[in-house]
């Protein structure tokens, strides 16, 4: 099923309202759809680099908006729709551990799973959840999601084709990598 939906994704790429299908596919894969809006944003930036920073607005714009559903869905729809979103992506055991320590940390869970493979639906839900500042967590997602999109419109507009193979087979990485450092050092300012 996970493959008929990547498939399909990568299908819409030469749609004459590919921008819309990118609209969407980022708007619900924020809150529930398995796929990255990357699978279409990479190939339709290669395709034409002159709209990189359009494509990367739409991403940007239609996640942060996903996003809020998401947000919703935790915090008014948990236990119908949030949980089994979830418990399908595996996430639901640690539900209750999570939700205690969240808030402390949200602004960093947010940005966090807003640049890295860390599927971002799971935090959105979780912060409607565990009631964290709605403010806060849109200021955050268009950090966050602002940072990946267009990193990503960056590299392929001056780069190009070249660079496709790194942004999927390795950015995830160097953003959990980018991430951990500045984590690690504001630890270490904390405690200086």
């Amino acid at each position: 099923m996970l493959r008929s939906l990547y498939d399909w994704t990568l299908s819409k790429v030469d749609h004459p309202h590919a921008l819309w299908v990118l609209a969407f596919v980022s708007f619900i894969e924020s809150s529930v759809f398995p796929i990255p809006p990357d699978v279409l944003m990479i190939p339709m930036i290669i395709a034409r680099p002159s709209r990189a920073w359009l494509i990367a607005s739409v991403c940007l714009i239609a996640s942060v908006l996903g996003g809020v559903l998401g947000y919703v869905i935790g915090a008014f729809a948990f236990e119908t729709i949030g949980q089994p979103v979830l418990e399908t992506l595996g996430k639901a055991d640690a539900m209750e551990a999570f939700n205690s320590r969240f808030n402390d940390f949200g602004f960093w869970a947010v940005l966090t799973a807003g640049v890295t493979p860390f599927p971002y639906k799971v935090i959105t839900i979780m912060s409607g959840w565990t009631s964290m500042p709605l403010g806060t967590f849109i200021a955050t997602s268009i950090l966050a999601r602002g940072l990946r999109f267009f990193l990503v419109a960056f590299l392929l507009w001056k780069y190009g084709a070249p660079i496709r193979d790194f942004i999927e087979q390795r950015l995830g990485l160097m953003f959990t990598l980018f991430i951990a450092l500045l984590i690690g050092g504001f630890a270490v300012l904390k405690f200086l």
